[in-house]
């Protein structure tokens, strides 16, 4: 039996109903990617992977891809994060407000628009 109540934790995680919403919002996520990769021009099944997806979402805001090790810094992970919000928001025509809450905050609804909507991608 396990004293610290971690196997307790991971149970609440991993079962039930809070398994399934994380489950729901990474399909809309990778959804989201999928078509936002393909409007960019990279392979829509990149997006499943997941270490991978975050190394083309920066080459997408036209970054390189060694820069996504920042994400393993955690302040700097986290002002990062909203530069390539910002940055890909750029790319697909859409300003710094929209870019901030729904590629950053919202990502599973702003990857929606972007991929679904009415955007295209530019290279800078």
């Amino acid at each position: 039996m396990d004293s610290n109540g971690i196997s307790d934790l991971y149970a609440s995680i991993f079962s039930g109903t809070t398994g399934l919403i994380a489950l729901v919002f990474y399909v809309l996520v990778v959804i989201g990617l999928w078509k936002v990769f393909t409007k960019a021009g990279y392979p829509g099944i990149l997006a499943i992977i997941p270490i991978v997806n975050v190394v083309f979402l920066v080459k997408i805001a036209g970054m390189s891809g060694w820069l996504a090790l920042l994400y393993l810094i955690p302040i700097v992970g986290f002002i990062f994060g909203i530069v390539v919000a910002i940055k890909l928001g750029e790319r697909f025509g859409k300003g710094g407000l929209f870019s901030f809450f729904l590629l950053f905050v919202f990502q599973y609804i702003g990857y929606l628009i972007i991929g679904f909507g009415s955007s295209r991608y530019r290279q800078i």
